[in-house]
């Protein structure tokens, strides 16, 4: 079993434990990820499993989590077993315990840039350097900005900060994290590039997880357009036939699938009250809808128990956010992915690694949100 480190949040050392039950580790490329601990309550520094304090798995600097919850686990009958069950959210997920809050002269807190410069300065304001002091989390710094990603104008009012970072990570493909350094006694929050191992590149050794390469012990797959959408009408300020309405998309007859999106949040004025001009404001409502529309993507998803014993070492060969081939020849099944999520499982059994290539299936939750969005511009007008 790899050993668990237990941290108080300003990175000092309390204990180690290396003969818990199970461990079940998520990391996420564009969210947060989540950990559950099995323990049994007798075993030595239990009691030091607090809510609040942070747990390291071994000594990977970028695998820790923060411990929200702790409960006596149910047996099979519903009675109280001798396990504590612990859970919590990776380090990243501090993130979610700040929202936006737009500068005093101004209606949206803006920002344009590479996706990294853009993603650091939601970070900055509202985490780093606030305005307001008492919304500063000491722990936490920025990485140096390396302005990676593609340009984008952002624009954002009292959005939850974590669920604007996870927007801008799926619209550039680029990752975030949080690592702690031990040297600093900080939390590292950071911005990643994944690595192209796909099988019709030169520039690295490709990956290919494949059940007939023994590399992948099961895999599903799924593809569907059930949410598919391809053109929308995008609604901006104003009331009824004055309402300004834009459309995005190229489809047309059978191919084409319209939806609604409301954007009555966009402004139309800049941060001094001066009217912007119509060709900016409907460009902004152009790429509101785009990034709505990128929500309604024909869905692909791919799940897949990879071998230990497999021909890459995870980690080395691959990792998250790494974009690699994946292919069943049995179903006809060739194609690209990012690996978005890896989940690893420590167990007294041993150690298995699964993985989420592609967007992940959306739960009910998922799906639930997502119709709440089309409400929650009029509620912050």
């Amino acid at each position: 079993m790899k050993p668990i480190r237990i941290l108080t949040p300003i990175l000092d050392l309390l204990a180690e434990i290396d003969d818990y039950e199970s461990l079940l580790f998520t990391r996420r490329w564009h969210e947060v990820g989540e950990f559950e601990l099995r323990i049994n309550r007798y075993k030595r520094h239990t009691e030091l499993l607090q809510r609040g304090n942070l747990i390291m798995l071994g000594a990977s600097m970028n695998k820790v989590g923060i411990i929200r919850h702790r409960e006596i686990e149910l047996d099979e009958n519903g009675k109280a077993s001798e396990n504590w069950l612990v859970k919590g959210i990776a380090l990243k997920g501090v993130m979610a315990q700040r929202i936006i809050v737009p500068p005093a002269n101004d209606s949206h807190d803006r920002a344009s840039g590479a996706a990294e410069t853009v993603m650091k300065h939601y970070v900055n304001n509202h985490i780093v350097n606030p305005i307001d002091v008492k919304r500063k989390i000491d722990m936490v710094v920025l990485a140096s900005d390396q302005q990676r990603g593609s340009t984008i104008n952002w624009e954002s009012r009292f959005k939850n900060l974590a669920e604007e970072l996870i927007e801008i990570s799926k619209a550039s493909g680029l990752g975030w994290d949080v690592f702690i350094d031990f040297q600093t006694k900080k939390w590292i929050f950071d911005v990643f590039e994944g690595r192209n191992l796909t099988v019709n590149q030169t520039e690295n050794p490709p990956v290919i997880f494949s059940p007939q390469f023994e590399s992948l012990k099961q895999l599903s797959f799924v593809e569907s357009d059930f949410n598919y959408r391809n053109y929308g009408y995008i609604a901006g300020q104003g009331e009824g036939e004055i309402r300004r309405v834009v459309e995005v998309g190229e489809a047309e007859g059978l191919s084409r699938i319209e939806t609604f999106i409301d954007a009555r949040d966009v402004p139309e004025q800049d941060e001094n009250q001066q009217v912007l001009p119509e060709a900016e404001i409907i460009a902004k409502l152009q790429q509101r809808g785009r990034q709505k529309l990128s929500e309604f993507a024909q869905e692909f998803f791919l799940e897949g128990q990879i071998l230990t014993n497999s021909p890459f070492e995870y980690e080395k060969d691959y990792d998250l956010g790494d974009i690699v081939t994946i292919q069943n020849k049995d179903w006809g099944v060739t194609m690209d992915a990012r690996i978005t999520e890896i989940k690893e499982i420590y167990e007294s059994s041993g150690y298995q690694i699964e993985a989420v290539f592609g967007n992940d299936r959306p739960t009910l939750i998922d799906k639930i949100k997502q119709g709440f969005k089309q409400y929650e511009n009029e509620l912050k007008r």
